[in-house]
């Protein structure tokens, strides 16, 4: 049943997609899974990954191209560009430039069990130095994402200070906005809106959130972390 109702969603978001984005600029486009749909089973499901990636991120890829019409110069701005001076755009900028930036950095931010390899040198020399230990990094990270009240994100990021730091942000505000109370270069994030977990684990977040890390992509994060300390 579930199956059926997401295929006739599917085609009904589509369709008005269609319908509202014809004949605007597109130079937002929604980049392709870095691996198969069903890739990160069984710690998150494939029928949430179609539904999270294929509607709930589309939509906001389309949100986004939607706002071109009232502010031209999007069409030739970076995503990070635009978080930079997101102050200076509307809601509807800020929320579903947001959400295409989180989103996309959260796919990436996975990889299939077994494939994400291992924290760097590096970067579990910066972790024990901020929190003590891996396993406390994982506990902090945890409670920011079970304590982000409402829908949000818990990133783990790089101060201007080069220090790692945690933090949550509400609805699809990110660290790297001009208007974010803790401001930083993301390295690490989860979604805790219940669209990414819940078909799976229902309102068991806190379940979601400790058998998230063994899709934890380390690689992107060591290359991530290396890069923020230029």
């Amino acid at each position: 049943m579930i199956n059926k109702l997401s295929v006739l969603a599917l085609a009904l978001f589509c369709a008005t997609v269609v319908m509202a984005t014809t004949g605007l600029a597109q130079p937002f486009a929604l980049p392709a899974l870095p691996y198969a749909n069903d890739a990160l089973e069984p710690y998150m499901d494939k029928l949430t990954v179609d539904i999270h990636h294929g509607l709930h991120h589309q939509g906001y890829v389309n949100n986004l191209n939607a706002q071109v019409k009232t502010f031209p110069k999007l069409e030739g701005m970076t995503l990070e560009a635009i978080m930079a001076k997101v102050s200076t755009f509307n809601a509807a900028v800020r929320g579903n430039g947001g959400g295409h930036y989180n989103h996309d950095f959260f796919w990436k931010s996975m990889a299939p069990a077994g494939k994400g390899g291992e924290p760097s040198a590096e970067l579990i020399s910066a972790i024990n130095y901020a929190f003590g230990s891996l396993g406390e990094l994982k506990k902090q990270f945890n409670q920011a994402g079970l304590t982000r009240l409402g829908s949000g994100w818990a990133w783990l990021i790089v101060t201007p200070e080069k220090k790692l730091a945690i933090t949550a942000t509400a609805n699809q505000d990110n660290p790297l906005m001009d208007i974010a109370e803790v401001k930083g270069t993301p390295i690490l994030v989860v979604d805790v809106w219940e669209h990414a977990y819940y078909l799976s684990y229902q309102n068991r977040r806190a379940s979601f959130l400790n058998q998230w890390w063994p899709l934890v992509n380390w690689n992107e994060v060591n290359s991530r972390f290396a890069k923020a300390l230029r």
